[in-house]
C-alpha cells in the first residue's frame, strides 16, 4: 500500500560520495519516498528540516557543527514520529547506542551494511507511516462528524448529540465533572481562520475543542489551566484584531456544560448576525439584546425590556447607550432592519408576513419604514438583490 503523498526523506552526511550514492541507487519510488534534501552536517540538516519537515531522516553520526546525535536528538523533541537511521562507522558504536536510546530506530555500518538492510529499514518505515496516515484520516472523519453533529445541535435539528455527548463524558471527558472552563473563540474574517491549527498546536496544556462552523471553536479546558489558554488568545488578539472570545467557569458536570455552550453559541449569533459586540458587554446588556432577538415580533418598548431583566428604565437607557453607543430603539430598529433585508434577500415572504416576523404594524407601514432608513422601498430592494445574486 503507498500513500496519496510521497514519504520525505532527508540525507544528513558530510560525504558527498555517500550522500550522492544514496540519492542515486536507492529505488526509493518503491517505498513511495522522495528525497527532499541532502545536506553536509546536522546543522543543515536542523535547517532543512525546520523547513521540510521530512518523514524519514538518514544520518551520519560524526559530521561537523553539529553531530549526528545531537541532531537526532533535536529532531525528535520537535517531532517524535519522524523516523531516524544512524550511519555509523564501528569505532561509532557507543554513538550508535546513545541514538537509539534518543529514539533512533537503528544503525547502519557505513563500511559493511548490504542493501538489504537498508531496504528493510524503509520497507518498515514505509508500513508504520502508512498505518499512522490511515489511523489519523480516520481520527479526522470522525472528528470531522462530531463536530457537524455538534453545531447542527446547536442550531436546533434534533440528532444523536447528546447521547453522545453522554458517552464521551463517561470516557474521556470525565474530567469535566472537576471545575472547568468553556470559551468560545471567533474571528468572521474568513481568511484568518487558519488560527485554529495554530492555536491547537501551541498549547501546552490539556484542551479539548469542536470547531463550530468555518468562524468559532469552543475550547474546554481545566479551570486551573485557565490563564494558559487565555494568554494564548491574547497572542493571537496581538496579531490579529478581529479575533476575540468569550469564556465562563468554573463549570462542573454535563448540564452547566451545556447551558455554558449554547448561551456562548448564542451571543456569537447576535454578533455576527447583527454586528454586536455583547462579548465585551455587561451581561444585563446582553440579555437584553438577546431577549430582544428571541422573539422580534414583539411590540417591544424600553420599559418592557427593563422591568424584564431587573431594571429602572431611566437606568437602563443610561447603561444601555453608554456600552453600546446608541438608544435601545434605535438598535432594536436596526435589528428588524437587517432581519426584514435578510428575509427580502432570500424568501419570496410577502410585505405583510416580513411585518409581521419583525413586530412591524403591517406590509404598508414596513414599506415607508424601510424606505425611510434604506431610501428605496422594500421590492426594490428585492429586485436588486435578485439581480446580483445572478
Amino acid at each position: 500500500m503507498t500513500t496519496k503523498s510521497p514519504i520525505k526523506v532527508l540525507i544528513a552526511d558530510d560525504e558527498s560520495i555517500v550522500r550522492k550514492g544514496l540519492v542515486a541507487t536507492v529505488d526509493w519510488a518503491r517505498y513511495n519516498m522522495q528525497v527532499v534534501a541532502d545536506v553536509p552536517n546536522g546543522q543543515k540538516g536542523w535547517e532543512a528540516f525546520t523547513e521540510l519537515r521530512p518523514d524519514v531522516i538518514i544520518t551520519d553520526i560524526v559530521m561537523p557543527e553539529l553531530n549526528g546525535i545531537e541532531f537526532a536528538r533535536r529532531v525528535k523533541k520537535e517531532a517524535p514520529s519522524t523516523r531516524i537511521l544512524l550511519l555509523s562507522c564501528h569505532r561509532d558504536f557507543e554513538f550508535a547506542q546513545q541514538g537509539i536510546s534518543l529514539g533512533a530506530s537503528g544503525y547502519l555500518l557505513k563500511t559493511a551494511f548490504e542493501d538489504e538492510e537498508l531496504n528493510e529499514f524503509l520497507r518498515k518505515f514505509q508500513e508504520d507511516i502508512d498505518t499512522e496516515q490511515a489511523g489519523s484520516m480516520s481520527v479526522l472523519d470522525d472528528r470531522a462528524r462530531w463536530n457537524a453533529s455538534f453545531y447542527a445541535w446547536l442550531c436546533g435539528f434534533r440528532n444523536e448529540f447528546r447521547s453522545e455527548l453522554q458517552a464521551r463524558w463517561e470516557s474521556h471527558w470525565s474530567w469535566m465533572e472537576e471545575p472547568h472552563s468553556v470559551y468560545l473563540a471567533k474571528s468572521f474574517v474568513t481568511e484568518e481562520n487558519l488560527i485554529w491549527s495554530d492555536i491547537e498546536s501551541r498549547l501546552q496544556v490539556g484542551c479539548e475543542s469542536i470547531l463550530c462552523g468555518t468562524d468559532r471553536t469552543f475550547y474546554f479546558i481545566r479551570y486551573k489551566d485557565r490563564e494558559a489558554l487565555e494568554a494564548l488568545f491574547k497572542d493571537v488578539k496581538s496579531r490579529i484584531p478581529s479575533f476575540h472570545w468569550s469564556g465562563t467557569g468554573p463549570l462542573q458536570g454535563m448540564d452547566a456544560w451545556l447551558e455554558a455552550v449554547t448561551k456562548l453559541h448564542q451571543e456569537a449569533e447576535l454578533e455576527k448576525k447583527f454586528e454586536l459586540k455583547v462579548h465585551s458587554w455587561p451581561e444585563t446588556i446582553t440579555n437584553a439584546i438577546r431577549l430582544v432577538a428571541e422573539d422580534l415580533r414583539e411590540p417591544w418598548s424600553v420599559s418592557d425590556v427593563a422591568h424584564r431583566i431587573g431594571l429602572s428604565r431611566s437606568h437602563f437607557s443610561t447603561l444601555f447607550k453608554k456600552v453600546t453607543g446608541e438608544n435601545f430603539i434605535e438598535l432594536l430598529y436596526r435589528m428588524r432592519l437587517r432581519v426584514a433585508m435578510d428575509l427580502l434577500a432570500n424568501t419570496n415572504m410577502t410585505l405583510q408576513g416580513i411585518a409581521e416576523q419583525i413586530g412591524m404594524v403591517d406590509g404598508k407601514y414596513l414599506s415607508k419604514w424601510f424606505k425611510r432608513y434604506c431610501g428605496m422601498t422594500p421590492s426594490q430592494y428585492r429586485a436588486e438583490q435578485k439581480e446580483e445574486s445572478c
